[in-house]
């Protein structure tokens, strides 16, 4: 008989235990804060690297379209166009940035080779260079039945991201895009 009293005594308390609810919310919510962080963080650290990598594109296009808009250019020209780059990057940091322009000459039997090369935190290219494999097929074709030889306006931009909080993406994530141009009032930009 014992047991039955204290069976009894317990069954009074068990059952208000087992239909009391109002933890459970702070549990589900301890449950998922870990859940919600990791997607809040990942969605900042994916949004700004989708947003660099824009702009990426961006800096190679602008330094190639506007070499491709001139005649000739000068040593300063070229700084001065490189250093446009940081505004067009703006507001992320430029500390990680390299950009290269450069110009390509290809001859009629499709050898393309830099006729020069200017670079801001990078190396330019070498005047000389073959670099027939790094240009796509279908701008190398019609230089074989020009007249003259094809020049093109390359330009390349490369960034190494590193995310703030590291939490979801981590390590550093290289970011590049590249550029060809024909250039606009004349057949070749000269170099002065």
């Amino acid at each position: 008989m014992p047991h039955a009293r204290l069976l009894r005594f317990l069954a009074e308390p068990a059952r208000r235990f087992g239909g009391d609810d109002g933890g459970v919310s702070a549990v589900e919510f301890a449950l998922l804060l870990p859940v919600m962080l990791t997607l809040y963080l990942g969605g900042v650290e994916v949004t700004q690297a989708v947003s660099i990598d824009r702009k990426v594109t961006l800096v190679s296009h602008t330094v190639a379209d506007l070499v491709a808009q001139a005649t000739t250019v000068s040593t300063t020209d070229l700084t001065n166009i490189l250093s446009a780059a940081t505004a067009v990057l703006a507001p992320y940091s430029s500390a990680n940035l390299k950009v290269t322009v450069s110009s390509v000459v290809v001859d009629k039997s499709k050898k393309a080779t830099i006729d020069w090369s200017s670079t801001q935190g990078g190396t330019a290219r070498t005047k000389g260079t073959d670099v027939s494999s790094l240009i796509p097929s279908a701008l190398l074709a019609p230089c074989a039945t020009a007249t003259t030889a094809c020049t093109l306006i390359w330009g390349e931009a490369a960034y190494s991201y590193k995310p703030t909080i590291g939490y979801v993406i981590t390590g550093t994530l290289p970011l590049s895009d590249q550029i060809f141009m024909k250039p606009r009032m004349t057949n070749q930009v000269t170099k002065s």
